[in-house]
């Protein structure tokens, strides 16, 4: 690696590991790595299977800990509170179900909440005393303070009902659509009002600045793979001290688990190096997967920092170029950016390395509709998949509050041409789905728009 940072855009792809048809406008969803991370992550698999009992007992734990000690740095947080699982879901579980819930309790959620995380919140009132609450409420119609607003007055309405409002879970960005979320306002209406703070900061590590002694929520998680540039099945879950004695296990319940009834139980695989807290000592070794990912922080980090420039100088060009771009789509499409304030340049909702963009088919059941409201899965879905198979991209394409709507993600290795590229794409689709009307989805002809593409 050079010593000077690269110039960011399309010079950083050749570091990475894409096929060189693909044009990556989807990072958000699955993340990607370098190949010297990709390197690091083999290296840990093969010595893994060397010497099994070597690696995974002392020399796994080693390099956990100095993976951790990474992660805590970038996130200004102590050590000892920083641990990893798979993901971030994963990371909300953890937390929602070693909680005790009694007949009172609530878990407050949020409209826009990922939907694995819903559905978790859901079983756990299925398996448990506990109820739930959503906050609702509209982008572009609401803005920041109107929804912590709106969460206020749930609690207090939960509390007016002789209820508890025992947690709140809410993200840092939004997946779909894909937006900035104020979070740092929640985790202080939290504290005021005595509800424990879940943050689902899926997009947040790698991605915004955080600084998890000064935000003080009481329960964190981020995925690294997404934005960090670690390989999938790498996680942070951040829980203050205060807070450790309410996670008793794992999920699933593995080494580090010690019953109420016995804490002394002799433990197979004790932990190696200085003595571990029992909060650290619980997530060290969960052997369901390859733990390998865990110890790519570092790589990953010297990556940013030697090839990249920095932390700082990756967030602000992800954010600019994704402002440029979806700007430029928008324009493309004679449509707009998701936004609360178009007229500003630091609007609350795009402060963040995402951006939605929307797309110029009317939805209705009238004959004049470009997409029948019955069709618009069918469509979207035929748009997404088109994209991969004949286009070699991806976008997100979901339908929020009667508009379809395209979800970009902004990342060093693109640059503003990548989007105009993006913009025309949809632009040719949203053509055929016009011109095709009542066609079945399969039968559309992209033949000119592959060909304009091409030039």
């Amino acid at each position: 690696m050079s010593s000077d940072p690269m110039p960011l855009g399309h010079d950083l792809r050749k570091y990475f590991l894409f096929d060189s048809k693909y044009t990556n406008l989807n990072h958000a969803s699955f993340g990607t790595y370098p190949a010297s991370v990709r390197d690091h992550l083999r290296k840990q698999q093969d010595e893994a299977e060397a010497q099994p009992d070597r690696y995974l007992r002392y020399t796994y734990p080693e390099l956990l800990d100095k993976s951790r000690a990474a992660v805590a740095e970038i996130l200004c947080a102590p050590v000892n509170e920083c641990v990893f699982v798979t993901n971030a879901t994963t990371g909300v579980n953890t937390v929602l179900r070693n909680l005790v819930y009694g007949p009172m309790d609530v878990i407050i959620y949020f409209d826009t909440i990922y939907a694995a995380c819903e559905k978790t919140i859901l079983s756990v009132c299925e398996t448990t005393p506990a109820r739930c609450r959503k906050v609702e409420y509209q982008f572009m119609v609401h803005s920041h303070r109107a929804i912590v607003q709106k969460f206020k007055e749930v609690v207090q309405e939960t509390k007016r009902q002789g209820l508890v409002p025992k947690i709140a879970i809410f993200d840092t960005i939004v997946s779909l659509p894909g937006v900035r979320f104020p979070f740092e306002m929640l985790v202080q209406v939290c504290k005021a009002d005595g509800v424990l703070s879940l943050i689902d900061g899926a997009h947040g590590i790698g991605h915004i600045p955080l600084n998890l002694k000064q935000l003080d929520a009481d329960f964190f998680t981020s995925n690294c793979y997404k934005w960090l540039f670690t390989p999938r099945g790498s996680a942070v879950l951040h829980v203050p001290v205060r807070n450790q004695e309410l996670i008793r296990t794992t999920y699933p319940t593995s080494h580090g688990f010690h019953p109420i009834a016995n804490q002394n139980r002799y433990n197979a695989l004790p932990a190696s190096g200085p003595v571990k807290t029992r909060f650290e000592a619980l997530f060290q070794l969960v052997p369901a997967a390859d733990l390998s990912p865990y110890t790519c922080i570092p790589s990953a980090l010297a990556f940013r920092r030697e090839v990249c420039g920095g932390e700082e100088r990756i967030l602000q060009y992800i954010r600019s170029i994704v402002s440029q771009g979806a700007s430029a789509v928008a324009s493309i499409l004679g449509t707009e950016v998701m936004a609360t304030d178009a007229s500003s340049s630091k609007d609350e909702l795009r402060t963040c390395a995402l951006a939605n963009v929307r797309l110029p088919l009317s939805i209705g059941t009238a004959l004049d509709a470009d997409v029948d409201v019955d069709q618009v899965g069918k469509v979207c879905g035929w748009m997404q998949k088109t994209m991969v198979d004949e286009f070699h991209t991806f976008l997100p394409v979901f339908l929020y509050y009667d508009h379809l709507w395209a979800r970009f993600s902004g990342q060093v290795y693109l640059e503003v041409s990548d989007f105009e590229w993006g913009g025309k794409l949809l632009e040719g689709l949203c053509e055929a789905v016009k011109n095709n009307k009542g066609r079945r989805l399969e039968d559309m002809d992209i033949c000119e728009l592959k060909k304009t593409l091409s030039m």
